[in-house]
């Protein structure tokens, strides 16, 4: 069976360009995630784009099944990406593979509108401890796999802020989206406050 890693990597430059930095975390008993940087420079300010590579080497298993498909099953890859130069970002790394090996440390399938939380600042003095998990197929495409295997999607991810995860829980992810939204909230801004929940 053809490996995915490299496939992925090539799907990913393609919509990012070439990684100007990558780093490569092992947890115990998983396998090894990488995070890789993408900037942007071409917008106002400068974009800086942070991708996971690893965690769509294996489908996620539904926590409940009793023994985990190695082939079938849903397959992802992380993204941030915030305004550069604002914040010490780039130790976001160590929180994204984390995230990244969550499916095979504590087996979560993750997906569109669940709530990721590290338990500790994304990156140092950052108000954000967790985040939102997006729609695939906006800043980087599905990648399509040949069957049997799931295609890989490409999940942003959007930090949230300790009142609004704790609003999210309660009202949903369709409910915090459309909150920021309706007061244009920037949500690249690596230190940008809580929006108005009232």
């Amino acid at each position: 069976m053809a490996d995915v890693l490299p496939l992925v990597e090539a799907r990913l430059r393609s919509a990012l360009g070439e990684p100007d930095a990558r780093a490569a975390v092992t947890f115990l008993g998983t396998d090894r995630i990488e995070v890789l940087r993408f900037q942007d420079t071409g917008q106002e300010g400068g974009v800086v784009r942070y991708a996971t590579l690893g965690m769509s080497a294996q489908p996620m298993a539904d926590p409940t099944a009793v023994l985990a498909d190695p082939v079938k099953g849903p397959r992802a890859e992380l993204l941030l990406s915030v305004r550069s130069g604002l914040a010490e970002t780039d130790k976001v790394l160590r929180p994204l593979a984390v995230l990244a090996a969550s499916p095979q440390v504590e087996g979560v399938v993750v997906a569109s509108g669940a709530s990721l939380d590290v338990g500790e600042p994304l990156w140092p003095g950052a108000p954000f401890t967790s985040v939102l998990v997006g729609e695939p197929g906006g800043l980087v495409e599905d990648l399509e796999l040949d069957e049997p295997l799931d295609p890989v999607r490409f999940l942003p991810l959007f930090p949230m802020t300790p009142n609004e995860a704790a609003w999210k829980r309660v009202h949903g992810a369709q409910a915090l989206q459309e909150r920021w939204l309706t007061n244009g909230t920037d949500l690249r801004d690596p230190s940008r406050k809580s929006v108005p929940l009232e």
